[in-house]
């Protein structure tokens, strides 16, 4: 008996998620880590408040849409908790779609087995922060960095378009702390820093965002290290 996946949000079209395809937005509910930042608190904290979207519904929705949409983005909260992950995924491929997964990168065994089925195109990878600042930023303060290493690691040398990101946070972050990630993603692909938005559904508070200048500072602290390093969602 295939396990279907717990659904907890639809997006019917996105032109940001997933770039350069007009895409859906599947998102879970659940998440390992508590960042104080998360815009998608309600998903995190409380995911059994938000009403299940069948599978079958969803399925059916992009079957219809095939000509139109090119790509299915999977988020959450984090999506390699769910049980039935791969077999929608399989059902997606099936259907001829892209896959997009948005991962914090805390299940590296997870990771490895999609990407390695062929059932994932492109794999965006949250970095929270510098290995010494992890804890503060997931909200765990003793978190041990191995599994989202071993993730980071993988990316780099897998097969896969890939991305990595941080969203940069005022209060969390500190301007030089991005030479040192520099460092711990050098030879990587494509590293975003990514503007923090405020949201009524945010797990901690008192966060806030850098300015655009300030942000461009960061960037290229870590351009020493990494080629492409690009600002997302800075005004």
């Amino acid at each position: 008996m295939c396990e279907t996946m717990e659904i907890r949000g639809f997006q019917k079209t996105t032109l940001l998620d997933y770039p350069g395809h007009v895409a859906a937005t599947v998102f879970t509910g659940g998440c390992n880590f508590r960042c104080p930042f998360c815009h998608n608190g309600s998903l995190v904290l409380n995911p059994g408040e938000q009403p299940v979207i069948p599978e079958s519904e969803v399925l059916s929705y992009l079957e219809k849409r095939r000509r139109v949409l090119e790509g299915v983005c999977v988020t959450g909260g984090e999506p390699t908790l769910q049980n039935g992950l791969r077999e929608f995924m399989e059902r997606l491929k099936n259907m001829g779609f892209l896959v997009k997964l948005d991962t914090n990168g805390s299940r590296p065994e997870i990771l490895k087995e999609l990407v390695q089925a062929g059932l994932v195109d492109y794999v965006a990878m949250d970095i929270k922060a510098s290995w010494g600042n992890y804890g503060r930023a997931v909200g765990l303060e003793h978190y041990d960095t191995a599994p989202v290493r071993e993730s980071a690691d993988f990316l780099k040398k897998a097969r896969v378009s890939y991305e990595f990101r941080t969203t940069v946070v005022r209060g969390i972050h500190e301007p030089e702390e991005f030479e040192e990630i520099g460092k711990m993603l050098a030879g990587c692909g494509n590293y975003y820093l990514q503007g923090f938005r405020e949201s009524d559904y945010m797990v901690g508070c008192g966060c806030s965002g850098f300015s655009a200048a300030e942000m461009e500072e960061m960037a290229e602290k870590a351009r020493k290290y990494i080629d492409k390093v690009q600002l997302r969602g800075v005004e």
